[in-house]
């Protein structure tokens, strides 16, 4: 197996080919959709949802099977495996291209492959077990939904905001700092509903020690 890099990338504008119509198809595109991604779909036919998403012009949809120069211009292409002549196919292609391709379930067909994903508000927590287990995957997701880490995630926005402060005042306070002060103390008062306290003591607090 190969020791995969982790990156996240941007999306935004970029033109992603989506192969196939199918559920997983749909969930790839999706997820394209929600990066800002230009996505087309080659596929006969697709699941409602997909349908609607063409019919509402957020993503192009090409109601025929997949043929060669179908990648032309794209940054990525992400095909469902429903015909493996198809998918080969598109890997060759994505090969000759230089173009990031991800074939669902053929590991060995793919030049990346796509973490199971965590969301919570600005934070994103990737999970990978370098394709060996997507059901394992799955389940650390579920494991990791239900963590009280979690309750981190929420107060991103407002550390950024503080950060920012900091900076324009010419503020700079090490990581040790900023691991100090974002307490359990903090924790508390923002999800008590006193977020504006929980700000001012962050910001007092990084300055008092800087």
């Amino acid at each position: 197996m190969p020791s995969y890099y982790p990156v996240y990338l941007n999306l935004r504008n970029r033109r992603c080919i989506v192969v196939g119509g199918g559920t997983e198809a749909e969930r790839k595109a999706q997820g394209l959709l929600d990066c800002g991604a230009k996505v087309i779909v080659v596929s006969p036919e697709v699941t409602p949802v997909l349908n609607d998403l063409a019919a509402r012009k957020l993503i192009d949809w090409e109601p025929r099977v997949y043929r060669n120069g179908d990648l032309e211009g794209a940054f990525m292409a992400i095909s469902d495996n429903v015909d493996s002549r198809i998918y080969q196919e598109v890997a060759v292609e994505a090969e000759q291209r230089g173009i990031l391709l991800n074939v669902t379930d053929v590991t060995a067909l793919c030049n990346f492959i796509a973490p199971t994903v965590v969301r919570r508000g600005e934070v994103t927590f990737a999970i990978s077990t370098d394709g060996l287990s997507p059901a394992l995957a799955s389940r650390l997701r579920e494991e990791l939904e239900t963590n009280p880490i979690l309750q981190w995630a929420d107060m991103a926005e407002m550390i950024s905001d503080v950060r920012l402060e900091l900076l324009n005042k010419g503020v700079y306070p090490d990581p040790e700092r900023w691991q100090k002060c974002m307490d359990q103390e903090m924790l508390r008062l923002f999800h008590s509903g006193s977020q504006t306290l929980a700000r001012s003591r962050l910001l007092q607090m990084l300055q008092e020690q800087s």
